[in-house]
Formats: structure tokens, sequence, C-alpha cells
């Protein structure tokens, strides 16, 4: 049996309106108990990126079973045979694998995602009476129940109506699942790797800006902005709409930018659909005849991250800083508006293709990623995570500017749009510079200390030689000052 995943758009009722979601094509047809049961997951509002990672889990299992039939008679031992292999990997040391399967051993991280995800999967099989949980539960042992107990408490410090939960908890850390895998490396906070400051204005002008087609310079130059100045991610500021940059009341030659969530958010110019509907998603639905980007599959899908909006309105508002960027970005605008309007688009989205094969098409994440790699090679860098040259690095060197400023936590919060304070931790704890920097510092300190006259050690060697053995040397033949035996001749 072959197991592959596919996108399909798969119809509920009658109304035509069609759901686009990742399924399971074997060689007897789609798997239907895997389609209902991303089904359920979508419309819990799980993101597809996390219905992805579960069907990449089934689609392993189901060749793992394909691969070993009949050779397991009870679920649980299917199942922890399947999670040794993802240890182990199943290439002999031959360099031979009978099974076909032909799997490298996968991290601890990895492995528990999948045990996760299938745990998951099965249990909601079972509820619906079609088949055994793979990962049953049983008693937990003390140690266990400390452990989950820890866990439940982290999970709950901080839930308003965290107490009303107590009633349940002993019941909670008293199970534990039959296989769970090794506990992964424990991570500390990553350290938020920035773009380089001081290879931005290069990249921004001759990088970006030596693009063949202005359009595309012009384009470009202004996603950048939005990540760089104002700390936005790229999908964010892909998905931003013609109609929501504003000249700022107080001075017109300043952009006020707002993105708003397509699905919930309130649709542009007071427009209501025919049964009075606001949304964002309405709007697509009856002017575009479209989905949001956030609910399409493959090249044209956009995520959404943020947890936190602006306005009950639906968006989030970009904070320039230093704020002389909202004057650059209007002023840019201004003129990629016209090359924006000389094409045919059959979609509200600012930033588009000017690629004659896909012409007006709204602008895809993998499009400006080539674009964006294109521009760090014209300086002679190439892209590079681990040192900030990639697009994320922008949002990451907007947030240490903040902090570097000094900006109030609060306020931090506020214009990164995070839920938490704690979200901010990869952008307050010192970078592995500043942390070289300040060890390199006191190690002068410390050189600096060495020099100075030092008090004399009142139990070294040459002191306990000199004066620490006279009840066995009383005459000074070995020890003392001027010994009389023991030394060579040379």
């Amino acid at each position: 049996m072959f197991a592959t995943k596919v996108t399909a758009k798969v119809v509920q009722d009658n109304s035509g309106v069609t759901t686009e979601i990742p399924v399971i094509l074997t060689d007897q047809g789609v798997l239907g108990s895997v389609t209902d049961y991303v089904l359920s997951l979508h419309l819990n509002g799980i993101s597809f990126s996390t219905i992805t990672n579960h069907i990449q889990s089934i689609r392993l299992l189901i060749e793992f079973m394909d691969a070993n039939e009949g050779m397991f008679d009870e679920p649980e031992a299917l199942f922890a045979g399947f999670v040794r292999r993802l240890y182990s990997g199943t290439i002999g040391e031959d360099g031979l694998d009978p099974s076909g399967l032909y799997w490298i051993p996968a991290s601890n991280g990895t492995i528990h995602r999948h045990i996760s995800n299938l745990t998951n999967f099965t249990n909601w099989l079972s509820d619906k009476g079609l088949g055994k949980p793979l990962n049953t539960l049983r008693t937990a042992t003390r140690h266990e129940e400390r452990i989950q107990y820890a866990a439940w408490f982290r999970r709950n410090q901080n839930d308003f109506l965290g107490h009303i939960k107590d009633t349940s908890v002993s019941t909670t850390v008293k199970r534990a699942r039959s296989i769970k895998g090794r506990t992964p490396l424990a991570k500390t906070n990553d350290d938020a790797i920035a773009f380089p400051t001081g290879k931005f204005e290069d990249f921004y002008m001759k990088g970006l800006g030596g693009a063949k087609d202005p359009r595309v310079a012009l384009r470009d130059k202004l996603i950048v902005l939005l990540m760089h100045a104002t700390g936005l991610r790229v999908s964010e500021a892909l998905l931003l709409w013609v109609t929501d940059v504003f000249e700022d009341p107080s001075d017109p030659d300043r952009a006020i930018v707002r993105i708003y969530n397509e699905i919930e958010g309130k649709a542009p110019e007071g427009w209501k659909s025919r049964k009075g509907i606001k949304t964002r998603k309405a709007y697509l639905q009856e002017k575009y005849a479209r989905i949001p980007r956030q609910e399409m599959q493959k090249t044209p899908h956009l995520g959404w991250k943020s947890k936190t909006l602006d306005d009950k309105d639906g968006y989030l508002e970009a904070h320039f800083f230093p704020q002389e960027f909202a004057q650059v970005f209007m002023s840019l605008w201004r003129q990629y508006l016209v090359f924006r309007a000389s094409v045919e688009c059959h979609h509200p989205y600012a930033f588009v293709s000017f690629d004659s094969r896909y012409l007006g098409n709204p602008y895809t994440y993998n499009s400006f990623n080539q674009n964006y790699a294109a521009g760090l090679r014209r300086i002679g860098l190439e892209p590079d995570k681990t040192v900030g040259l990639d697009p994320h690095g922008h949002r990451h060197n907007y947030g240490r500017r903040l902090t570097d400023a000094g900006v109030d936590p609060l306020i931090r919060k506020k214009c990164l749009h995070h839920a938490s304070l704690e979200s901010q931790v990869p952008y307050t704890m010192p970078s592995s510079a500043k942390v070289s920097e300040a060890l390199s510092q006191a190690t002068q300190q410390l050189q600096l200390g060495s020099d100075k006259e030092k008090p004399p050690a009142s139990f070294d060697w040459k002191t306990l030689a000199e004066h620490g053995f006279e009840d066995i040397d009383p005459n000074g033949h070995f020890t003392g000052k001027n010994p009389r035996l023991g030394k060579g001749k040379s």
C-alpha cells in the first residue's frame, strides 16, 4: 500500500462551499477516517502546519504497518515497534533494509512529536468507536506523578481561572501514557539572532535596490521595511491590502499601516455582505470568489501567528521605529501604487508578482524568499539564519533595537504584538556577541588584577619546605634555607 499526502477540496453539504485540506491517498483511495480527523482539527482552528505534521505522522505509521504486515498481534505492540524503529532507523549494519523503509534515526524531539500526534489521532478514533488507542493510559509512577503535577502547575499558574481545575488535577497526574518516548534535550531560550545592523543599508540600497525590474525593487524594499522598521513577520507583511495604508492625520508624509486578520478582521470601507456580515472572509468570498490565504494550501498559503490584535476591528498596527521609517515607507508606497495600478488584479493584496508568468497574482512567500536571497548575493552575502541573514532576522533586529533603546517592556510587548511578556525573552537575553564582549572585559579585569602585588601565601610549598620540617630534619641537612645535602652538583 502506498500512502501519500495530497491536497483535496472537500464538499460536506449542498452549499457548494469547499474546504481545502491535506488528506492521505492510498491505492485504495482517500482514507476517510483521516479526512474526518483533519476536518475536526480544521474546525477547531488548528493551524495548517500542525495539521500537516499530523498527516506526516499518520503516513509514517501506515508505511510501517504495510512493511510489517502480520508481525504484530496487538496495537500496543505495533506502536512500540514503530517507535523503536523511529529511534534506531531501519537500516542494518550491512546497509540493507529488508522492510524497504530505509529510515534513518530521528531526533528525540521529532519522535516525541510523532508519538503525540498519533496518540491524539488514535484516541479520536477510539472515541468515535473506530478502533483502539495505540498508546493507552496506565497508572503513573510516583516520579511521573510529580513531573506531571509540575507540568500541570506550570501550564495553569498564569491562568485566571486555574483554581477551578484543582478538582481534576489528581486524576490528571495519576495517569501516564504507556509510551512516552525519550525526553528531548532541554533547550534554553533562543538568542534572537538579528540581521546585522551594519549591513542593512548596503542590503537595502544595493541588494534589494539592485533588482533589474524597478517594480520588484520597490515592492521588496517596502516588504523589508515592514519587517525591519516595524517588526512584522513576512507572512503578515504579505497579507497587506491596498486599502490598509493611510496618511497619518498629524503628518500626511507619514504612513499608518494595518495588517488585518483575513478571517475575523473587519472588511474595508464599511462594506457588508447581502446578509450584513462585515468580515474580510465574507468580503473575499462575495467580491473576489476567494478564500483567505490563511485557509489556502501550498504556495498561496500564508500563516497567522499573532495571538493578539490592536483593535476590535481585527488588525495589527505597524509601529515604526525609529519613526522616520514611517516617512520613508509612505514615500515609497506612493511610487509603488503607480506600478500596482498598472497591473490587472482580481484581489485586494498590495504586493503582487511582476513575473510575466504570474503577473498580478498575489506575491507568495517562496517568491519573496528567492528574491531576498538574490538581494543578499548582490552584495556578496549568502542567506544564513545562524547569523541573522534571513527575513526573520529583521524582526529580531527590531526587537533588539527596542530593548537597547530602553523601551518599556509593556511598550515592546505592544510593538511586537506578543501575547505575554515572556515572549520577549529572546530579545532581552544578552546576545552571544554581548556575552563574548562581557567575558573579554572580565578577562582584562582579571589580568589587571593579577599585576597587583599579592600578599604572600601562608601555606605554599616553598614556605613549608623552609619552615615546616624542623622535627624531621632538625639539622637542616635536606631542608631549610641552606640545605647541606640533596643538591646535585652540576
